[in-house]
């Protein structure tokens, strides 16, 4: 592929802007870790908001960009050389646009992999254990008489907060620097206690080191503009 047009997700949404990153999101836990990074490091970029469902992550245009059907994506005009890069998943995405810019992962080899290291540990607990919190809290879930799955997740939420409050115990960030590590857990922490409204049913509050640290992060100028994009 030699340009954009290439891609069908640009002909369902074109870009204004066809030299920028393009980034296909919505303003969820998962898509806002992309554009509070890119807000961050200040890469130039054009947000598309796409609609869950049929007219948007499921549609053909779409799923051509991202098989699974999920956002947030990216197409990088400007890939490794010079050719235009898309990727999903947002693991993923954080490293290569961290690599990229040089920025938020550090390039000593130990301190780089201790990073992606709590970066895995978003994406396989923090993610999913508090996605389904939400799930059985505030969503379909909430029909379900047995209270047995909503409280397996909120007790695996506080396992992982322990985890998280440990570790910030003496630390502003997760590592010595801020970092994609910290970005990767803002919109997922943050969603939890207000969103999902699961402050007092998690106990949110006897974790004083993560309750700071959110603190820290959502005083951040790019992490407020990040939690609006796409707008």
């Amino acid at each position: 592929m030699t340009d954009l047009s290439d891609y069908p997700v640009t002909r369902r949404w074109p870009a204004a802007h066809p030299d920028r990153l393009q980034l296909y999101s919505q303003p969820s836990p998962n898509g806002v870790k992309v554009s509070i990074l890119l807000e961050e490091t200040g890469l130039p970029y054009e947000a598309h908001r796409i609609p869950f469902g049929d007219d948007g992550t499921r549609s053909a245009e779409y799923l051509a960009l991202n098989p699974y059907g999920k956002i947030p994506a990216i197409i990088d005009p400007a890939g490794p050389g010079g050719q235009p890069l898309a990727l999903f998943e947002s693991g993923a995405i954080l490293l290569y646009l961290a690599g990229k810019t040089g920025q938020l992962l550090s390039g000593d080899p130990a301190r780089r992999w201790e990073t992606i290291q709590w970066l895995f540990w978003q994406m396989g607990g923090v993610g999913p254990m508090f996605g389904q919190v939400g799930y059985f809290h505030r969503f379909a879930g909430q029909a379900i008489d047995d209270p047995r799955p909503l409280q397996h997740y909120v007790e695996e939420s506080q396992r992982l907060l322990i985890v998280l409050d440990g570790r910030l115990d003496g630390r502003e960030w997760v590592m010595d620097d801020y970092s994609i590590a910290d970005i990767a857990l803002i919109g997922l922490v943050h969603n939890l206690i207000t969103y999902y409204g699961a402050r007092d049913l998690v106990g949110f509050d006897d974790y004083g080191h993560v309750a700071a640290w959110l603190e820290r992060a959502l005083a951040r100028p790019a992490v407020q503009r990040g939690l609006k994009i796409p707008e």
